[in-house]
């Protein structure tokens, strides 16, 4: 996905809405990485900084589920604030589109670098200690939980009473992107849908809407190396959250592979209450989320424009595994 490039003036403006004169602005850097906003750190004069992210052109094409998806992140991160978890605090929301044609928000910085950045300076020691950590944050964020499941902002339909219907209208909503873009799946979009439909009556054990971020894979956590050693400092980009099973998070968590290997996470997720059963229910459930993740995936390339390249190492990763989700839940 394109860029979104603003003048300087635009930046400033959308700075100043946030109460950030130019006085006090330093340095601006866009941050790459990311393949749907466009963001910048904004190192200001009194050596803080903060982060501004704006959503992409309105005449960039999305999936159904990423409208609106940066008033989702803001949801998270405000209520993300009442736990043990370090999230960026909004510190401005621009989304009466006065300034610019689409939405944009000021978050504090959190300090660190993305995880795999720093993976070869971190030895297995502090890997576990790290691992740990970040389970008893993901226990504290799962005690954050709402009235009804889905996407907050009513992208796919409005939320629901039902784990079920909200998921399984996710799941539709993104096969429908694969047929809008003329994605090639590895199966035909129905008889992926049936396949998940069989086995959603898994789903209806799930009775508490939780807030799942469903994107922290190691990019998204920011690793800070400090004198006493690294820590983590900060859980970012939580565009993709949604209202439901808190199993879902563990996903990303293990991104093509499988949380129960992460002893460590998993110790300190239940050490901080977490309440975690991976018996054959949870096994199955999993698999569904995970082909929802790895659908997301094939999907969105083809509206970020991903090159021939890119696309073919990501069918590699991506299509074997969703494929071999799909017989797991045909047994």
């Amino acid at each position: 996905m394109p860029d979104r490039h603003l003048g300087n003036g635009q930046l400033l403006k959308l700075l100043a809405a946030a109460g950030i004169q130019e006085d006090r602005v330093a340095k601006v850097t866009q941050l790459r990485g990311g393949t749907f906003n466009t963001a910048y750190r904004i190192s200001l004069a009194d050596g803080l900084g903060v982060v501004l992210k704006i959503s992409p052109e309105p005449s960039v094409p999305i999936l159904r589920y990423e409208q609106r998806i940066m008033r989702t992140e803001a949801l998270f991160c405000d209520l993300a604030q009442a736990c043990a978890a370090p999230v960026p605090a909004v510190l401005h929301r621009g989304f009466d589109q006065d300034i610019i044609d689409g939405d944009y928000l000021v978050l504090s910085e959190c300090p660190g670098e993305p995880w795999p950045a720093l993976a070869e300076r971190i030895d297995a020691g502090a890997r576990s200690g790290l691992r740990h950590r970040l389970g008893e944050m993901v226990a504290s964020l799962h005690t954050l939980t709402g009235t009804a499941f889905g996407y907050p902002t009513g992208a796919v339909r409005p939320l629901s009473a039902s784990w079920r219907a909200a998921f399984l209208a996710m799941v539709g909503a993104v096969l429908e992107d694969a047929r809008r873009f003329t994605v090639a799946l590895p199966r035909p979009a129905d008889e992926i849908a049936r396949a998940l439909e069989a086995t959603s009556h898994v789903l209806d054990q799930v009775s508490m809407p939780v807030l799942v971020h469903f994107d922290l894979w190691d990019g998204n956590v920011l690793v800070d190396l400090t004198d006493s050693g690294p820590r983590i400092g900060g859980l970012i980009d939580a565009e993709r959250a949604f209202w439901g099973d808190p199993l879902a998070d563990l996903v990303s968590l293990a991104l093509f592979g499988d949380i129960a290997a992460d002893t460590a996470f998993l110790a300190g997720y239940r050490a901080a209450g977490g309440q975690l059963v991976l018996d054959e229910s949870a096994a199955r459930r999993l698999a569904m989320y995970r082909c929802y993740l790895y659908l997301i995936m094939l999907v969105e390339a083809e509206p970020r424009g991903y090159t021939t390249a890119q696309r073919a190492t990501l069918a590699g990763r991506v299509v074997p595994a969703l494929l071999a989700e799909l017989r797991s839940l045909s047994g």
